[in-house]
């Protein structure tokens, strides 16, 4: 028996940093309801957050606070530049799905906050590396080529280890964080590293086109 045939290209995009704003809106959020400064100086998100009184935040506290805020202050979240119209430009074009790191019960909340910014997409939501959830969903949706988008440099080096023929995108939009992010692409783990969506677009592009695959 034949496979059935190969599907649209596929576009696989994380949500907070490259498609929402997330770090400026909680910092906004500790600052006004908590007391509490967040302040990147290096890549460790586990020391950016400080008490008034110079404590820092203990990690069973983050995680709580975390939890809290996409519990209760989702709607604060803002779309990244460019991100939007970029994304249904490529839906025009190829399957947009969201793997999003965050529980499963809060995946309809995911769902509706990007349908009220104006992006329409499946959501699937994962715990840990992404490559596992990576690999299942191009498995379901056999696609033509794929491209991967995400901010963080592990969830690159995790796909590349699994799915290897995905294309890799390391993108970060949210200035505050993105000096302080290691690179994916100078670790040999993405094929690019591109922060603004204005350049990301055409790059993305041109692989859904097949003119970017060397």
């Amino acid at each position: 028996m034949n496979p059935p045939p190969m599907g649209r290209p596929l576009v696989i995009s994380d949500c907070d940093e490259v498609l929402l704003h997330m770090v400026a809106p909680y910092k906004q959020w500790l600052s006004e309801c908590h007391h509490i400064d967040f302040v990147m100086t290096d890549n460790d998100f586990g020391k950016a957050m400080r008490y008034r009184d110079g404590r820092q935040v203990e990690p069973a506290e983050i995680w709580r606070l975390l939890g809290l805020f996409f519990d209760t202050e989702m709607y604060r979240q803002h779309p990244i530049v460019g991100a939007v119209d970029a994304i249904n430009t490529i839906t025009a074009h190829a399957d947009v799905v969201i793997l999003t790191n965050l529980g499963d019960d809060r995946r309809e909340a995911r769902t509706r906050q990007l349908a009220d910014h104006g992006i329409t997409a499946r959501v699937f939501t994962n715990q840990g590396p992404k490559g596992p959830a990576l690999r299942a969903i191009i498995d379901e949706y056999r696609p033509s080529r794929t491209v991967f988008i995400d901010d963080l440099p592990q969830h690159h080096a995790s796909v590349g280890e699994i799915a290897p023929d995905v294309r890799r995108l390391h993108l970060c939009g949210e200035p505050m964080l993105a000096p302080h992010i290691s690179c994916a692409h100078e670790a040999g783990h993405a094929h690019a590293r591109i922060d603004a969506w204005s350049e990301a677009l055409p790059w993305i592009m041109a692989h859904i086109n097949g003119e970017n695959d060397v």
